[in-house]
This record gives structure tokens, sequence and C-alpha cells, in this order.
């Protein structure tokens, strides 16, 4: 049974995914200006929707957390298949947020392991949890871990098993970005350009290979070295880089949901003072 702690968890979760999806122009990934499908995409409010419907399996993921208390090889598979169940409900409503939800959900059973916790401990629970083989995981490869290999990139498990050192640069540049007085859009567009820049994604890798990984990164990075999207010149590199990248049909997905986990350490510590604020 979710406690009004777990549920507070998955809601901030959530609330983390879906403002990742509010920011426009994010290159190459769906925003609010996506009122049918563009690119490939599915519209904004179908993944609206669909990151909604992931706040139950996140719950639940939490809840096993604080009933584990420890992050053990037990509670890494307890995890697996919660995660394989609410994929399997994400596939039903038509897919989406799949990398988002290992992230989450590493993240909020981490949170739910360490309650009251900031960032670094949150985010060194999490590595401890990934560091644990998912022994009922299935053993057919996934596309992300045969590129992986292929690419010798890090991929999901590698960010999760080094203690998502994406998340906490993106958090980093997303408190530098605010002190300099950038306004929050802003902040968290330099945020996930800050993750876009260095980050081997294997989406990327899968789809636009090296040349087009190497690409994406340079594109992220010039757009910082104009001096972000706060100023004229970076605003103008990022709408040329968004136009660039779905003329391509080419999506940074790994970058998003990696950009989603800081916006929910960012939230932390997430506190509940009564039943009625939790539901």
């Amino acid at each position: 049974m979710h406690s009004h702690e777990d549920e507070a968890l998955a809601q901030a979760a959530v609330d983390a995914l879906t403002g990742q999806l509010a920011l426009a122009p994010k290159p190459g990934l769906p925003d609010p200006r996506d009122l049918g499908v563009r690119a490939g995409h599915r519209d904004h409010d179908w993944l609206r929707w669909s990151a909604k419907a992931l706040a139950p399996g996140l719950a639940a993921m939490a809840a096993a957390a604080r009933r584990t208390g420890e992050p053990t090889p037990r509670l890494r598979m307890e995890l697996g298949a919660i995660g394989r169940c609410a994929e399997h409900s994400l596939r039903l409503a038509g897919g989406g947020h799949r990398g988002a939800l290992w992230t989450l959900g590493l993240l909020v059973a981490a949170a739910a392991l360490e309650p009251g916790a900031g960032p670094l401990e949150v985010t060194a629970a999490a590595k401890r949890i990934a560091a644990h083989p998912d022994r009922r995981a299935p053993r057919r490869p996934s596309r992300g871990s045969t590129v992986s290999a292929t690419y010798g990139a890090a991929g999901a498990r590698g960010e999760a098993r080094a203690g998502f050192p994406h998340v906490g640069r993106a958090w980093d540049a997303l408190a530098a970005a605010r002190s300099a007085g950038a306004p929050e859009a802003e902040a968290r567009l330099d945020a996930l350009l800050t993750v876009m820049s260095t980050l081997q994604d294997t989406e990327l890798l899968y789809t636009a290979g090296p040349l087009g990984l190497r690409h994406v990164q340079a594109g992220a990075r010039g757009i910082l070295e104009a001096g972000g999207t706060a100023t004229e010149a970076g605003r103008a590199a990022l709408h040329a880089f968004d136009t660039d990248l779905h003329a391509r049909a080419w999506s940074p997905r790994g970058s998003a949901g990696l950009l989603a986990g800081a916006l929910f350490l960012d939230c932390l510590p997430v506190r509940v003072s009564s039943p009625e604020r939790a539901a």
C-alpha cells in the first residue's frame, strides 16, 4: 500500500516530466507547439497524459524502497518488475517516456530510501541500487544495450551505475543559470543543452550514428558558448538547431529524460503535511 509520502514523490516525478515537456523549443524533441505529429513525435497533450499515467508505477517503486529500507539486490529486482509493468501500460497507451521511467524510477526509489535527503545523497543511493543486476530481467538484449555494446557508450544502465552524472550536471547548470539571472524556462533549456552537449545518447547513435551524435553535441555546445538561451544570439542558435534536428528527424530523447531527473532532484526534499495536500 502506498503512503502519502510515496504518492508525493511520484507526483513530484510526474511534475518534473511534464515540466520538461512544457519547454520550447527543445532541439529535436516534442514541445507544446506539437499540436499534431511533427517529425515522428506524438502531440504534446498525449505526452502529458502519458506522463501522468506513470504515477501509480512510480508510487509503487517508492513504496517498495521504503518497505525494503536498503539498496539490496531484492529491491533492484522488485523495481525492475514494477518498471516492466509500467512499461507495458505505456505500450498499451501508445508508448513514450520509457527512458524517463528508468531515470525517475530509480531516483524516486532512492529518495524514498533517504527521506529528506538532498540531490547528492539521492543520486548516491540510486547508484547503490543500480549496482545490483536485475536477475529477473528478460535475457534478450534491448536496442539500447546493443548500441551501447557496439559503440562503447555508457547507455542508461551505465549512467545509473555511475550515479547519474548527467543529471548532476543538469542540476548544476540549472543553478548556475538561475544565479546568472536567467528566467526559469531558459535556465531549464540551458540545463538540457548541457546534458545534450556531452551525453552519448544511444537513441541518437542508433538513428544517426557517431557523426550524427557529434553533430548534436556540437550544436548544443554552440548555443551555450553563444551565451545560452537567455541571450539573443543563443536563442537564435537554439531555433536554428531545433529546425535542423527536426528536419533530420534526430531526437535526443536520452537528454530529455535526464533533465526530468534533474528537475525532480530540484524539488527535493518532498514533504507532505497532510493527506489532503497529497491528494
